[in-house]
Parts: C-alpha cells; sequence; structure tokens
C-alpha cells in the first residue's frame, strides 16, 4: 500500500517470528533486480502483514520460508499453489534451516488436503517418524536454499524470473 517504507506486523506475533518476516524481506531486498522488482519498492510502500487469530500468540523460526515466498508473491504478482505446505527457517543469505514439529506438521497438512510439502533438507530424517501411508500420499521437496522454492510452490509456469542461486549449494531442492 502506499506509504514510506514500514514494515507492518500485527496479530500476536512473537519476536523470532517478527525476525523471520525481516529476514526474508531483506533477503528479496537485496535481490530485488533478480526478481524483476523495482529496487526502490520500499521508498513509497508499506507492507502490513496480518496472522490471523489474533488472541492466539505465534512464535518460533518455522514460517520463515512461508513469510518469504508470500512477500516474493505479492511483490511479483505470482500465484502462490493451493495444495503445497511449506516450513523451515530463513537466513539472512536465504539458507533454509531445520525446524521441529517435522511428523505434526506434516500429518495436518495430510489432513487439511495438501499433496506437495517442502521441507528443509536437513529435516529430511524426521519423516522416518511419519507412517508410510501419509508418506505416500504426499510429495516432497527438501530444499537448501530459498532459490529452490519459487518452482516448487507458484503456480506451474508461473515463475519465469531466473531468481538467484546460492554460491554454496550444488542442487536448489532434492525431490523424494
Amino acid at each position: 500500500m502506499p506509504g514510506k517504507g514500514e514494515l507492518v506486523l500485527t496479530g500476536q506475533l512473537g519476536d523470532v517470528m517478527k525476525e523471520s518476516v525481516r529476514a526474508a524481506l531483506s533477503y528479496i531486498r537485496s535481490r530485488a533486480s533478480e526478481y524483476n522488482i523495482d529496487e526502490n519498492f520500499m521508498r513509497e510502500n508499506d507492507i502490513h502483514i496480518h496472522v490471523p487469530a489474533g488472541a492466539i500468540p505465534k512464535d518460533g523460526p518455522s514460517a520463515g520460508i512461508t513469510m518469504y515466498i508470500s512477500l516474493l508473491s505479492l511483490l511479483t504478482e505470482t500465484k502462490v499453489r493451493s495444495d503445497v505446505a511449506m516450513t523451515g527457517e530463513i537466513t539472512l543469505r536465504g539458507n533454509i534451516l531445520p525446524v521441529g514439529g517435522i511428523k505434526e506438521k506434516v500429518l495436518a497438512a495430510h489432513r487439511s488436503g495438501i499433496k506437495r510439502v517442502v521441507l528443509p533438507e536437513r529435516n529430511k530424517k524426521d519423516l522416518v517418524d511419519v507412517s508410510d501411508d501419509i508418506k505416500d500420499e504426499l510429495e516432497f521437496f527438501f530444499c537448501p536454499h530459498v532459490s529452490g522454492l519459487p518452482e516448487l510452490v507458484f503456480e506451474e509456469g508461473a515463475w519465469d524470473v531466473d531468481g538467484d542461486s546460492s554460491d554454496d549449494e550444488e542442487d536448489e531442492a532434492s525431490a523424494e
């Protein structure tokens, strides 16, 4: 919305979750030209992120990649698939760090009708706790870096931006 470059966060968010949003926005801003986003987009605009259920406190780093994709979707006007769930902490360099509660998150995604689940590469080992019948009904992708996310979560054929690449990573995402 028109503004002065402010990031407004509402919905009973804890400090760690707020930091995740800021890290995601900083990463996108640092690569705006690669994403074909006006590098000065924050100069005359504000971004307001509201996480519903305001009475329920929300904290932790798990929503980092989701916030990254939400912001990237907004700023590039690219639609996110409706059948995807994701979790993972984001760093300022775009690396995706492991998070806890993978079994519970995968089961919740399955109950919600999700078909594609994107997890941090280092959480792959945590799928041993999920029953094979559940795993057979889902498609899993494991990412070490956010550069592999857009092609996985945006609607098919919608992502035509080259994006960025991590200097440290050989594979952007691995499927199983």
